[in-house]
Protein backbone atom coordinates (compact mmCIF):
# COMPACT_ATOMS: atom_id res chain seq x y z
CA UNK A 1 0.00 0.00 0.00
CA UNK A 2 1.43 3.54 -1.06
CA UNK A 3 2.17 5.22 2.61
CA UNK A 4 0.71 8.70 0.99
CA UNK A 5 -2.64 6.74 0.46
CA UNK A 6 -2.60 5.20 3.99
CA UNK A 7 -1.98 8.89 5.52
CA UNK A 8 -4.35 10.56 3.55
CA UNK A 9 -6.87 8.07 4.14
CA UNK A 10 -5.98 8.49 8.20
CA UNK A 11 -5.86 12.12 8.40
CA UNK A 12 -9.29 12.55 6.38
CA UNK A 13 -10.99 10.25 9.20
CA UNK A 14 -9.06 12.13 12.33
CA UNK A 15 -10.44 15.00 10.75
CA UNK A 16 -13.91 14.04 10.49
CA UNK A 17 -13.90 12.69 14.40
CA UNK A 18 -12.13 16.64 15.64
CA UNK A 19 -15.34 17.86 13.07
CA UNK A 20 -17.74 15.66 14.54
CA UNK A 21 -16.62 16.03 18.37
CA UNK A 22 -16.80 19.86 17.58
CA UNK A 23 -20.29 19.29 16.85
CA UNK A 24 -20.92 18.06 20.25
CA UNK A 25 -20.22 21.21 21.84
CA UNK A 26 -23.56 22.53 21.42
CA UNK A 27 -25.17 19.49 22.10
CA UNK A 28 -27.26 19.68 25.97
CA UNK A 29 -25.53 17.59 28.70
CA UNK A 30 -28.84 15.42 28.82
CA UNK A 31 -28.36 14.57 25.33
CA UNK A 32 -24.62 13.62 25.78
CA UNK A 33 -25.19 11.70 28.95
CA UNK A 34 -28.17 9.87 27.49
CA UNK A 35 -27.60 6.14 27.17
CA UNK A 36 -29.62 3.81 25.37
CA UNK A 37 -29.42 1.11 28.02
CA UNK A 38 -28.27 1.35 31.04
CA UNK A 39 -24.93 -1.01 30.79
CA UNK A 40 -24.47 0.97 27.43
CA UNK A 41 -22.48 3.72 26.98
CA UNK A 42 -23.68 7.75 26.31
CA UNK A 43 -21.89 9.94 23.75
CA UNK A 44 -19.61 11.25 26.22
CA UNK A 45 -18.55 8.10 27.46
CA UNK A 46 -17.55 6.65 23.66
CA UNK A 47 -15.47 9.75 23.54
CA UNK A 48 -13.64 9.47 26.90
CA UNK A 49 -12.87 5.60 26.25
CA UNK A 50 -11.23 6.90 23.32
CA UNK A 51 -9.17 9.37 25.47
CA UNK A 52 -8.05 6.90 27.48
CA UNK A 53 -6.38 5.40 24.64
CA UNK A 54 -5.30 8.36 23.11
CA UNK A 55 -3.64 9.20 26.81
CA UNK A 56 -1.34 6.00 25.90
CA UNK A 57 -1.34 6.11 22.22
CA UNK A 58 -0.04 9.36 21.43
CA UNK A 59 2.97 9.80 23.86
CA UNK A 60 3.68 6.47 22.44
CA UNK A 61 3.72 7.22 18.74
CA UNK A 62 5.75 10.77 19.42
CA UNK A 63 8.01 9.26 21.17
CA UNK A 64 8.20 6.27 18.19
CA UNK A 65 8.72 9.23 15.74
CA UNK A 66 10.94 11.10 17.50
CA UNK A 67 13.44 8.23 17.97
CA UNK A 68 13.28 6.73 14.45
CA UNK A 69 15.37 7.73 11.68
CA UNK A 70 14.56 9.81 8.70
CA UNK A 71 14.14 7.69 6.38
CA UNK A 72 10.15 7.58 4.78
CA UNK A 73 9.55 4.50 2.73
CA UNK A 74 6.84 5.26 -0.38
CA UNK A 75 5.42 2.10 0.24
CA UNK A 76 3.66 0.22 3.87
CA UNK A 77 3.39 -3.07 4.62
CA UNK A 78 0.80 -4.02 7.15
CA UNK A 79 2.06 -6.90 9.42
CA UNK A 80 0.02 -9.70 10.03
CA UNK A 81 -0.86 -9.06 13.45
CA UNK A 82 -1.47 -5.32 12.98
CA UNK A 83 -3.52 -5.99 10.43
CA UNK A 84 -5.96 -8.55 12.11
CA UNK A 85 -5.99 -5.88 15.19
CA UNK A 86 -6.68 -3.09 12.85
CA UNK A 87 -9.14 -4.70 10.73
CA UNK A 88 -10.77 -5.81 13.94
CA UNK A 89 -11.64 -2.48 15.21
CA UNK A 90 -13.56 -1.68 12.14
CA UNK A 91 -17.45 -2.16 13.10
CA UNK A 92 -19.39 -4.42 10.95
CA UNK A 93 -22.90 -4.28 9.60
CA UNK A 94 -24.08 -6.99 12.25
CA UNK A 95 -22.72 -5.64 15.83
CA UNK A 96 -19.19 -6.99 16.90
CA UNK A 97 -18.99 -6.33 20.42
CA UNK A 98 -15.95 -6.65 22.45
CA UNK A 99 -15.37 -6.97 25.80
CA UNK A 100 -13.39 -3.52 27.21
CA UNK A 101 -10.49 -3.48 29.48
CA UNK A 102 -11.88 -2.31 33.01
CA UNK A 103 -8.96 0.37 33.23
CA UNK A 104 -10.13 1.50 29.81
CA UNK A 105 -14.04 1.80 30.70
CA UNK A 106 -15.70 5.21 31.15
CA UNK A 107 -18.87 4.12 32.14
CA UNK A 108 -20.55 5.80 35.37
CA UNK A 109 -17.96 8.16 35.48
CA UNK A 110 -19.31 11.55 35.83
CA UNK A 111 -18.65 13.70 32.96
CA UNK A 112 -19.20 16.81 31.04
CA UNK A 113 -17.89 18.99 27.76
CA UNK A 114 -14.37 18.81 29.03
CA UNK A 115 -14.51 15.14 27.75
CA UNK A 116 -14.94 16.61 24.05
CA UNK A 117 -12.24 19.25 24.63
CA UNK A 118 -9.54 16.51 25.25
CA UNK A 119 -10.56 14.42 22.15
CA UNK A 120 -10.47 17.39 20.15
CA UNK A 121 -6.96 18.05 21.12
CA UNK A 122 -6.06 14.46 20.83
CA UNK A 123 -7.54 15.06 16.78
CA UNK A 124 -5.23 18.31 16.68
CA UNK A 125 -2.36 15.75 18.05
CA UNK A 126 -2.86 13.04 16.08
CA UNK A 127 -3.02 14.95 12.84
CA UNK A 128 0.69 16.62 13.68
CA UNK A 129 1.50 13.06 14.29
CA UNK A 130 -0.01 11.78 10.65
CA UNK A 131 2.07 14.72 9.31
CA UNK A 132 5.30 14.35 11.10
CA UNK A 133 5.41 10.40 10.25
CA UNK A 134 6.18 11.38 6.39
CA UNK A 135 9.12 11.46 7.71
CA UNK A 136 10.03 8.44 8.80
CA UNK A 137 9.41 4.14 7.86
CA UNK A 138 5.77 3.41 8.79
CA UNK A 139 7.02 0.01 8.09
CA UNK A 140 10.40 -0.35 10.09
CA UNK A 141 9.08 2.25 13.73
CA UNK A 142 7.23 0.46 16.20
CA UNK A 143 5.28 0.88 18.50
CA UNK A 144 4.39 -0.78 22.07
CA UNK A 145 0.35 -1.61 22.31
CA UNK A 146 -1.94 -0.66 25.55
CA UNK A 147 -1.97 -3.92 26.83
CA UNK A 148 1.45 -4.95 26.74
CA UNK A 149 5.05 -3.89 26.03
CA UNK A 150 6.05 -7.47 24.62
CA UNK A 151 3.98 -6.97 21.38
CA UNK A 152 4.82 -3.74 19.10
CA UNK A 153 3.09 -2.51 16.03
CA UNK A 154 4.49 -0.93 13.10
CA UNK A 155 4.01 2.53 13.17
CA UNK A 156 1.36 2.22 10.18
CA UNK A 157 -0.63 -0.03 11.74
CA UNK A 158 -0.69 1.56 15.00
CA UNK A 159 -2.38 4.44 13.62
CA UNK A 160 -4.36 2.69 11.56
CA UNK A 161 -5.90 0.82 15.28
CA UNK A 162 -6.29 4.04 17.10
CA UNK A 163 -8.29 5.85 14.01
CA UNK A 164 -10.39 2.78 13.04
CA UNK A 165 -11.09 2.37 16.95
CA UNK A 166 -11.98 5.54 16.17
CA UNK A 167 -14.74 5.23 13.54
CA UNK A 168 -15.85 2.58 15.51
CA UNK A 169 -16.71 4.49 18.56
CA UNK A 170 -17.55 7.54 16.70
CA UNK A 171 -20.32 5.49 15.18
CA UNK A 172 -21.11 4.36 18.46
CA UNK A 173 -21.58 7.80 19.88
CA UNK A 174 -23.66 9.05 16.59
CA UNK A 175 -26.12 6.25 16.95
CA UNK A 176 -26.76 7.56 20.30
CA UNK A 177 -27.26 10.51 19.93
CA UNK A 178 -29.69 9.69 16.83
CA UNK A 179 -31.58 7.50 19.76
CA UNK A 180 -31.85 10.18 22.32
CA UNK A 181 -32.51 12.93 19.69
CA UNK A 182 -35.92 9.88 18.95
CA UNK A 183 -35.93 9.32 22.54
CA UNK A 184 -36.72 12.91 23.20
CA UNK A 185 -39.28 13.27 20.48
CA UNK A 186 -41.39 10.70 21.29
CA UNK A 187 -41.01 12.00 25.54
CA UNK A 188 -42.57 15.34 23.75
CA UNK A 189 -45.45 14.11 22.10
CA UNK A 190 -46.53 12.22 24.91
CA UNK A 191 -46.56 15.24 27.14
Amino acid sequence: MKTEALLTELTALATQHRQFAETLLTRTDAELNYRQQPASWSVLECLEHLNLYGNFYLPEIENRIRAGKPQPNAEFHSGWLGNYFAQSMLPKAKLNKMKTFKNMNPINRVLNKSVLETFIHQQIKLLELLNESRQVDLSRVKTSISITNLIRLRLGDTFRVVIYHQVRHIKQANDVLLSSTNHASKREIVL
